[in-house]
């Protein structure tokens, strides 16, 4: 029989992910420096993303199903005068405002993101993990295909702007599952009449999980023992801890 690859060990590890590596990537890396034999993560970040990655280990993969449903919390960047056909920084310009646009007014914009508060649709992009006769649609989009999508109810419990200087602005969002940031950025811009796009986003909240807990990779690979990052299942918020048989 052959012999498992890394140890067993079983919690959670509150990763904040770096820009550039796939959610995948970054938990193999976790895996790799924890030498954890088994290892899952709670929802995906784009590449460009950062932030909170729920790094499972061992037993705690069977919290996975249930992290998926938790609401997510995020810091948002929209760029505001062009849109994409990704919704954000990585794709295409396909839309622009008149040359002569100067920026948003703060008090414009304040209104407009009032109105995405509650109970909202939002059609999914066509750059996304959703599948359409067994294949993700994002391969419809990169072969040039665009396919009706029906919208989808999500909520947004709360937007908070934090920072906007006309060009651009930075927003606190508390949102249910299944809620895309670069869908609400575009859908922000064309409420405002200029088109806009995702340029930057970090994840804060994850459910119970929170960003202000998560250690950064290279730190993770410098600690002496990097076990010491991993949360126990003893230690799982209320409710989270699986049925272990």
């Amino acid at each position: 029989m052959a012999k498992r690859r890394g140890q067993v060990l079983d919690g959670v590890v509150l990763l904040d992910k770096p820009e550039g590596l796939s959610s995948n990537h970054a938990l193999q890396r976790v895996r790799r420096t924890l030498d954890a034999a088994k290892a899952g993560h709670t929802g995906t970040l784009d590449p460009f993303a950062t932030g909170l990655l729920v790094c499972c280990m061992g037993k705690a993969t069977k919290i996975a199903g249930a992290m998926l449903n938790a609401d997510k919390g995020y810091v948002a960047t929209l760029c505001f005068g062009e849109e994409t056909d990704s919704g954000d920084l990585t794709g295409n310009v396909v839309a622009q405002a008149p040359a002569d646009f100067a920026g948003v007014d703060e008090a414009a914009l304040r209104d407009v993101l009032s109105r995405f508060v509650g109970t909202i649709e939002q059609i999914p992009p066509m750059y996304s993990a959703l599948k359409r006769d067994g294949k993700p649609l994002y391969e419809y989009a990169r072969a040039g295909i665009e396919l009706e999508r029906p919208p989808r109810q999500v909520t947004i419990y709360r937007i908070e702007l934090l920072a906007c200087d006309g060009m651009s602005a930075r927003i606190d969002v508390a949102c249910s599952k299944g809620t895309y940031i670069r869908t609400l950025a575009q859908d922000i811009g064309r409420a405002l009449g200029c088109y806009g796009h995702l340029s930057a986003l970090r994840r804060t909240q994850v459910g119970p999980f929170s960003l202000t807990r998560a250690v950064a990779l290279e730190a993770l690979q410098a600690m002496p023992d990097p076990k010491q990052a991993l949360l126990p299942m003893n230690e799982l918020p209320a409710g989270l801890a699986p049925v272990i048989h």
